[in-house]
């Protein structure tokens, strides 16, 4: 009885050890056939699939895309990624770039700066930068130029600049003196000088000085009138279009 024991207890423990073995020569024998993923980003077509072939994987290229970073005709992308592991005579899945996206420029020059802003997002564009100038003759907010030009072709980069123009500044000068001079030459002098004509009050001498309110003072002024004070003042900075209040005797 106790030998029968003795042979179920060895035939049970063979048993065991030749379910390791086989499970252990199952294991070596499916990671013996596993390989690493290279990577081929980066390569042409056909120095990938030599790359992918070396290791036993099979170069399939299925979509290609527009890149602004990858040059046209490389891999942009792989499918399993580099360093995984795959057995032999798996697919490699790669995507080839185009390269960047080429597209027309239109000519928004004599636009104005939101008709030109749209009409370049319209074709699915971006605005590099404004800048703006002020250049006499020209319209306020107008494209005067851009970069690149008008219906240049086969641009990688979309991305378009204006020059568009501002509105000039005043023109700025110092304040001349008019006390003592005749106020018919002063009224010359300020169409001359960009001026314009205020309040002009007259110095009464059997009362306080009296505001002439007139639609044109100069109607209610004698012209041989002198100028005794003048606002603003002889030597400030003012720009052209500043209205100038007289006081004449």
């Amino acid at each position: 009885m106790k030998s029968f024991f003795r042979l179920v207890l060895l035939g049970l423990v063979l048993l065991v050890v030749a379910l390791v073995s086989a499970l252990t020569a199952m294991r070596f024998a499916i990671h013996g056939r596993e390989v690493t993923v290279p990577d081929v980003v980066g390569k042409s077509p056909p120095e990938a699939a030599k790359i992918a072939g070396e290791s036993g994987i099979q170069l399939v290229v299925e979509r290609q895309f527009f890149s602004a970073t990858v040059a046209e005709g490389k891999i942009l992308s792989q499918v399993p990624e580099a360093g995984a592991l795959v057995r032999r005579g798996w697919q490699l899945r790669v995507a080839e770039s185009l390269g960047p996206q080429r597209v027309d420029i239109p000519d928004v020059t004599g636009q104005s700066q939101r008709a030109a802003e749209i009409n370049i997002r319209r074709r699915g564009l971006d605005i590099a930068s404004i800048a703006q100038v002020a250049m006499p003759g020209t319209v306020a907010g107008e494209v005067l130029s851009q970069s690149p030009p008008p219906n240049a072709s086969q641009v990688a980069a979309p991305k378009i600049s204006l020059l568009v123009s501002d509105t000039p500044p005043p023109q700025a000068l110092v304040m001349p003196s008019f006390i003592g001079q005749p106020l018919h030459s002063v009224t010359l002098a300020l169409q001359d000088a960009g001026l314009r004509l205020g309040s002009v009050t007259e110095a009464n001498p059997a009362s306080d000085l009296q505001v002439l309110v007139t639609p044109n003072p100069l109607n209610a002024v004698s012209m041989t009138g002198v100028v005794l004070s003048q606002n603003p003042t002889p030597g400030q900075k003012v720009v052209a279009g500043t209205v100038v209040n007289l006081q004449v005797k």
